[in-house]
């Protein structure tokens, strides 16, 4: 399940894809329209600087706007970015792999399930991008 801070992660990009001819963007604006509460936002448009996709501008004319092109950005990324793992296990997972805590076999019967639940969420969600979900 996508948290709370990777949907109003997608609203905030979003706004910015609609926005991104007029210059940078406050980030008071964003949460005004997009209904995120400001403390929250400051924390994921932070991470999303820090992971290249946003820079931003400070002072008269600042605010965020995009370092990378929207329609270079997969959903993917921006999930694993701010929500963590796409797989339900950590076993199966590409990038934040774990050996479950529980487990107590080699190969448990939700494994190969589960693998192939993770390989088509990741074939949709690599292939579309911040772009595809305004357009």
């Amino acid at each position: 399940m996508l948290s709370k801070k990777s949907q109003y992660a997608f609203k905030a990009l979003s706004y910015l894809v609609e926005k991104r001819n007029d210059g940078p963007v406050l980030i008071s604006e964003i949460a005004e329209h997009k209904k995120i509460p400001l403390k929250f936002l400051e924390n994921i448009l932070l991470q999303l600087r820090k992971a290249d996709i946003l820079d931003s501008k400070k002072g008269k004319g600042g605010g965020y706007f995009f370092r990378e092109k929207p329609e270079d950005v997969s959903l993917s990324r921006i999930i694993r970015l701010v929500n963590g793992p796409i797989a339900l296990l950590p076993c199966v997972s590409l990038n934040f792999y774990e050996k479950c805590d529980d487990c107590t076999e080699d190969h448990c019967g939700l494994h190969d399930v589960l693998i192939e639940v993770r390989d088509a969420s990741l074939n949709i969600l690599d292939r579309k991008t911040i772009m595809d979900r305004v357009d």
